[in-house]
């Protein structure tokens, strides 16, 4: 063995180039699968440590009043092994230099102590004392994005009444990661913060001695969220109670769980794609290999090596050249796991980071990438070590060639000598000609895929943010008002348009599916806030039945005519049998609509509403957001403009990097496929061509019958890979689905062009390699070789 070990290092060093282009591709597997396992791995261990240690709660209930009496009640409820009750309520925020209105959630803390449940991450500063009233303790993230420091003021509407607010502490909060504020779309730190106050202060201020509006539970080990959840609404019915969820349910923990499974999703998607082409690198680079090395197989037989010696060599090479691979993706999916997951800690503001790939993630990459290295040469290794000697010694027999008669040989008759060449030599190996296309066509639908996000994230804008919406402000109410609201705004400076909507809690429940969201009641003729279906333009609200997105009806399963029962969980708490007037596609969340006349009747009340929608004239923004900020009943303002800004800039930088990411493997997909066909070629044709140079033919002509068949291969391959990229954007679209979002299924033109522009440069390159070698090619050596 020590003999064959010899021969292995010097294949390997002979083979270098090919040995490292397949090294690439192998390593672009490797690194995506360490990048999301160890990412997934660090948020999860990152999440997990930080609830635990600053005891985020297991259950969550808001409700209007209840006396601190029912607390009691609660603690005696089985499995619950702490409660905090606390005050939560919103005000508008003035903050000086920014001129539109701020919304703040005010949450209570203990004046003396620390909450016994969802505790504060300090980063600066001081908890609120009880001998001042109007000290506040800031959320990170909104403190950073006012540039707001220690002892800055900040000026806010309490309960109808302007307050002059200090800032004592900075902190960041468990339940609070991912801090959305009313009817936003993602977290916007300059328009949405968190203001911790003092308990008594906050009771004072809204009336609330001796009461509470929120309280969160912890529960025993292994008991039943469900169960505690149904006991806990039965106490907080009668107090305003709009149902208790879970922390899976909780929207700061539900939206990183989310993001997580889709990272863990990815983890096994997509380093398949590439472990799979680089097992059909190595079967194709092996098997040509070994029919180049027939002679030698023949003498390691005839001087006693037997068949699994054979097959452990060159199953050692392919070992060999999967552990390049492997160093190489460790290093690169380590630094690109650590990068994604700080990232995605900048994006969820956690107060520390763990990174600590475990041993396990390196481990399942090496061995699923080696085991699949291995699975794709079995069939090229099996051969090796079945070869008879005495058939090894011979050449394998040559070609037959004789004269065809068909449609083609006219056609050919046309074409000069090397063409011919050419194709003579393609028509000759189909199979291998074949695979090859289909490698590079892989490469063009990785590229694909990576770049349809662009195209994806652009419509799914134009639908959501222009097609579904047309006002410049909305304003949400504390709570719903009667239709004279609506008037009253219509007055404000550069108000052109006013609509009202209603928002209510509700269940939805199918046989035993069920589903915890809302329904928004909308005018029958609405133009601000269009019912948008993204195949058939906008739907006119005007039965009196629901109208609800795809991705909710498939939850529920339930079809255009079918009732549902619908548990409204505000105000009288009314539960109803609904009829499903239609269905339509949506991208962005689990929609439910009604016409808002309908909701005020199911609700028993007269034209209530509580979010209104308002289409402004820009040159007036300044004095409306200056009234707005003195409205006393106002718990939201949200601007789609600026919604669309922050929308943009979120998810800019993170398909940025993925693109960048996955464009630079779809190239080395790319060249790791042209280089090996190519130069695996040329050592197969290099007695072919140097006859051909010594017969009178230029470098050029043999370079243009080496690369011109590389060259025809690939112009096959460009519209079967845009065809693969359409089914590998299909697939990873149907993957990503989830209760949050779906991908739009949108490639353009332009994005088919430049996959196809860069991955013709990744092989271009690799041609250009291939061709300085045959520039360097040895007629007298290649002409000696033993046929």
């Amino acid at each position: 063995m020590q003999v064959l070990n010899y021969k292995l290092m010097r294949d390997l060093w002979r083979l270098r180039g090919q040995v490292l282009a397949i090294s690439l591709v192998i390593a672009s597997g490797v690194a995506m699968l360490v990048m999301s396992l160890s990412t997934v791995e660090s948020l999860s261990l990152t999440a997990n440590t930080y609830y635990d240690r600053y005891r985020f709660a297991d259950v969550f209930s808001s409700l209007e009043r209840a006396p601190l009496r029912l607390k009691n009640r609660i603690a005696d409820i089985p499995g619950v092994q702490s409660l905090q009750t606390r005050i939560v309520k919103v005000a508008v925020l003035d903050i000086e230099g920014f001129e539109e209105p701020v919304i703040g959630q005010l949450v209570s803390i203990p004046e003396k102590g620390e909450p016994l449940l969802n505790r504060l991450a300090l980063r600066e500063g001081r908890f609120v004392s009880a001998s001042r009233v109007n000290e506040v303790v800031l959320s990170e993230p909104f403190a950073d994005a006012h540039q707001l420091q220690i002892g800055d003021q900040l000026k806010a509407i309490i309960n109808g009444n302007k307050r002059t607010l200090d800032i004592v502490g900075i902190a960041l909060a468990p339940e609070f990661v991912y801090a959305i504020g009313p009817g936003a779309l993602m977290p916007d730190e300059k328009r949405f913060g968190i203001l911790w106050m003092g308990r008594k202060a906050l009771a004072s201020a809204y009336d609330l001695d001796g009461a509470f509006n929120d309280v969160s539970l912890s529960l025993l080990v292994n008991t039943e969220p469900n169960f505690v959840i149904k006991r806990l609404d039965q106490l907080t019915k009668d107090y305003g109670g709009i149902g208790a969820i879970a922390r899976k349910d909780q929207i700061s923990n539900w939206f990183l769980m989310n993001e997580i499974d889709q990272l863990r999703t990815m983890s096994v998607l997509l380093p398949s794609i590439f472990l799979t082409v680089a097992a059909f690198l190595t079967q194709m680079v092996l098997s040509r290999l070994i029919a180049t090395e027939r002679s030698e197989i023949g003498l390691f037989k005839a001087f006693g090596y037997t068949r699994l010696q054979v097959a452990w060599h060159y199953a050692k090479l392919v070992i060999v050249i999967s552990v390049i691979g492997i160093l190489l993706g460790w290093v690169v999916g380590t630094w690109l796991g650590r990068y994604q997951t700080e990232l995605f800690a900048e994006l969820y503001r956690f107060p520390f980071l763990y990174f600590r790939p475990s041993i396990a993630t390196f481990a399942i990459s090496a061995l699923v990438t080696i085991a699949a290295a291995l699975f794709g040469s079995m069939r090229a290794v099996y051969s090796a070590a079945t070869l008879p000697p005495a058939t090894a010694m011979i050449p394998p027999s040559p070609p037959i060639y004789k004269r065809s008669k068909n449609i083609f040989t006219q056609v050919f008759s046309w074409l000069d000598q090397p063409t011919r060449i050419i194709f003579r030599q393609i028509s000759r190996w189909p199979i291998r000609s074949s695979l090859t296309s289909i490698g590079v066509a892989f490469a063009i639908a990785v590229l694909v895929m990576a770049l349809q996000w662009f195209d994806a994230i652009d419509e799914i804008i134009k639908v959501y943010f222009f097609d579904a919406q047309h006002q410049d402000v909305t304003v949400g109410l504390t709570h719903a008002q009667n239709n004279d609201i609506v008037n009253e705004l219509r007055h404000l400076p550069g108000v052109l348009n006013v609509e009202p909507s209603r928002i209510v809690n509700t269940e939805f429940h199918v046989s035993n599916r069920t589903h915890r969201g809302s329904i928004q009641g909308v005018l029958s003729n609405t133009v601000l806030t269009p019912v948008h279906d993204i195949n058939r333009s906008e739907l006119p609200i005007n039965s009196g039945g629901l109208y609800l997105g795809s991705m909710l009806a498939e939850k529920l399963r339930v079809k255009a005519g079918d009732f549902v029962r619908v548990k409204i969980l505000d105000d009288r708490r009314p539960e109803l049998h609904i009829p499903v007037a239609d269905i339509f596609e949506t991208y962005i969340g689990m929609p439910a609509y009604i016409n808002i006349h309908t909701l005020n009747r199911y609700m028993n009340e007269g034209k209530q509403v509580d979010f209104l929608n308002l289409l402004v004239d820009e040159n007036y923004e300044s004095e409306l957001f200056a009234e707005l900020k003195e409205l006393p009943d106002v718990s939201a303002v949200a601007l789609r403009k600026a919604a669309l800004k922050k929308f943009n800039d979120t998810i800019a930088e993170m398909l940025i990097i993925y693109v960048t990411l996955f464009s630079g493997f779809g190239c080395a997909l790319a060249f790791g496929l042209v280089y090996n066909s190519t130069r695996i070629t040329l050592s197969e044709r290099g007695r072919e061509l140097a006859t051909l140079r010594v017969l009178g033919f230029t470098r050029a002509e043999i370079s243009y019958i080496l690369l011109g068949e590389v060259g025809l291969l690939i112009a096959l391959s460009l519209p079967i890979g845009c065809l693969f990229g359409y089914s590998l954007a299909w697939f990873m679209v149907n993957a990503f689905e989830s209760e949050l979002y779906r991908m739009a299924l949108v490639i353009d033109s332009s994005t088919y062009g430049m996959a196809v522009i860069i991955a013709l440069i990744a092989t271009a390159v690799s041609a250009f390699l291939v061709r300085k070698k045959l520039d360097r090619l040895d007629l007298i050596k290649v002409l000696k070789t033993r046929e």
